[in-house]
């Protein structure tokens, strides 16, 4: 962090500590040499008394605070601060009283070239993504609150048409209670606009299964996907994997379609109508049966981490639910079309390519 040198800049770096003021013992006597720079008719000079209170204020500011778990039952606190090349992030949680901040964890990182050319919006979704993906096993058990310029949030889940960046930003954060909170900047957001000027240079990208910008689906000449109107080798053995979500933002539902030689093929939809969860289930079964029936597949093993539609389905289990009666009744008729179909129950953490 260099020393400022403008008075634009002297001005910027004392409006940064006066909202961490209450934190930082006898501030304004610290930083007494600075605030003189501000006075009417002188002159910038950066002298070394400046200097030296400036350092005593980076030192505090680079000095990491002692790392804390969470605590189960709390909501987390997500500041995310994003630049024109790279971003920044900490996480942290209040304590019993609601007065105190800890810190959990640190992030940041530099966009990459194609990354550095979204807009200040998409690189904050981005931004969002690949934090979460990281911080995935503590955000998954927790109500996450985002404080940040822009609300992501209401991007990636209100955006009536999907490019293929943003289909894939919707699917990975839709397992995550995530809101957006407006709040103005605290110690964890100014830690987070420090980590944003001083990013890590050796972490990757977020990495997808598919990686390009807007391709959702890319076929081969010697792929052995069979066109619609054409059918496959009767005898080749097709996969199916679907899964359903139902959260704070909406429903959602996805299914991959596995092909004898191991490519995915996916399909994703967002249910317009208030539903269950396991009706989300059932809307996924479905479709990705109907996509394969389309795709003319005979042969077919199909996955999904919901026992309830699995064994209803397949006849163990008793449909007591009204509501699910004719999803269940729909979807054996539609298993009708196949020569072979066996389903089979896998746990969750087993059903991430699908996981909607």
């Amino acid at each position: 962090m260099p020393a400022p040198q403008t008075e634009k800049q002297v001005r910027g770096f004392l409006g940064r500590l006066n909202y961490i003021s209450r934190f930082i013992s006898h501030m304004t006597a610290t930083c007494g040499p600075i605030f003189k720079l501000l006075r009417k008719n002188q002159g910038i000079v950066w002298t070394e008394d400046c200097q030296k209170a400036f350092d005593r204020i980076k030192e505090y500011l680079m000095e990491p605070p002692i790392l804390i778990p969470p605590v189960e039952g709390r909501p987390l606190i997500m500041y995310l601060t994003v630049l024109e090349e790279s971003m920044g992030c900490v996480l942290g949680q209040q304590d019993e009283t609601g007065r105190k901040e800890h810190a959990i964890y640190y992030l940041s990182k530099k966009f990459t070239d194609c990354e550095s050319r979204y807009s200040m919006l998409e690189k904050t979704c981005c931004a969002l993504a690949w934090a979460a993906k990281r911080l995935r096993h503590y955000l998954i058990n927790h109500t996450t609150w985002l404080i940040s310029k822009m609300d992501p949030i209401k991007y990636i889940f209100e955006k009536a048409a999907l490019t293929g960046r943003i289909a894939r930003w919707q699917m990975l954060l839709s397992e995550y209670d995530i809101e957006y909170r407006t709040q103005k900047a605290v110690k964890g957001s100014i830690l987070a606009d420090h980590l944003a000027h001083q990013p890590v240079e050796d972490y990757q990208p977020i990495k997808f299964d598919f990686p390009d910008e807007e391709i959702m689906y890319l076929k081969m000449k010697d792929c052995d996907e069979p066109v619609f109107g054409e059918g496959p080798d009767p005898e080749s053995q097709w996969g199916l994997i679907f899964d359903g979500a139902v959260n704070l933002y909406g429903s959602g539902i996805g299914a991959i379609i596995v092909t004898p030689k191991g490519a995915h093929i996916p399909f994703t939809a967002r249910l317009q109508f208030e539903c269950t969860n396991n009706i989300a289930e059932y809307e996924a079964c479905i479709m990705g049966i109907e996509e394969a029936i389309d795709l003319r597949i005979k042969n077919i093993d199909i996955y999904g981490d919901s026992a309830l539609v699995i064994n209803q389905i397949k006849g163990e289990w008793e449909t007591r639910h009204a509501g699910l009666i004719p999803c269940r009744d729909y979807a054996r008729r539609l298993l009708t079309f196949f020569n072979k179909v066996e389903l089979h129950h896998i746990p969750h953490d087993e059903n991430q390519m699908a996981d909607a």
